[in-house]
């Protein structure tokens, strides 16, 4: 029997939110040069596989985070699954910018959380984890508990594994880098020759040089 893990980066493979280009590396926001990029985004568009991520989202909070009274998304990426997945628990829905508002109310977290409530944070990509534990800051200074974070898929990248535990935060994801690599390695979208060479990236991206 496949994992959830399998089938969610068999999915991911299938409508392109995943693209792997050992030999054409794309360039991300950070500056980084990367053989791997994803787009989990492209989910939304496909109504059978968005409801997918919801379902599998709800469920893993009920079973790791039951006493979740609270649903937080980050944004930009994570707001609508977060939305759907705190409509799908019947749980209040917050999200969370990555700065404040520049007019207005200046908010930085959008919603009503009242002080003392347990949080679940959704999130749909972890690489250094930065952004998501800036929002996990932010709802701990609003005076809630972060329960745990789940998220749709991770790099797994030893910067960000620290980072969780020193910020003392329970991240659960869908799917992650080494169910990705096996499953685009048995469909043939990769081949043997390309592992090493994915697998040096991964060990330090900042610093990957082709």
């Amino acid at each position: 029997m496949k994992t959830l893990e399998k089938i969610f980066a068999a999915k991911l493979l299938n409508v392109k939110a995943i693209k792997l280009q050992p030999n054409n590396p794309f360039t991300w926001a950070s500056g980084w040069k990367s053989p791997f990029y994803c787009d989990n985004r492209k989910t939304l568009s496909y109504p059978a596989l968005r409801s997918f991520v919801k379902l599998e989202t709800a469920r893993i909070v009920m079973e790791r985070f039951a006493e979740a009274e609270a649903v937080a998304g980050v944004a930009t990426g994570a707001i609508p699954q977060g939305a759907l997945v705190a409509d799908a628990l019947g749980l209040p829905f917050v999200y969370v910018r990555s700065k404040p508002k520049d007019h207005g109310l200046e908010n930085l977290i959008e919603g009503e959380l009242r002080p003392g409530m347990k949080v679940v944070v959704i999130e749909d990509l972890i690489s250094t984890g930065g952004s998501s534990l800036k929002a996990v800051e932010a709802i701990r200074n609003n005076g809630c508990e972060v329960i745990g974070m789940v998220a749709a898929y991770t790099y797994g990248f030893p910067e960000a594994e620290r980072a969780f535990k020193e910020a003392k935060v329970n991240l659960v994801t869908l799917t992650n880098y080494e169910a990705v690599v096996s499953e685009a390695l048995r469909i043939g979208y990769i081949h043997e020759a390309d592992i090493d060479l994915l697998h040096e990236w991964r060990k330090d991206p900042a610093n990957w040089k082709k």
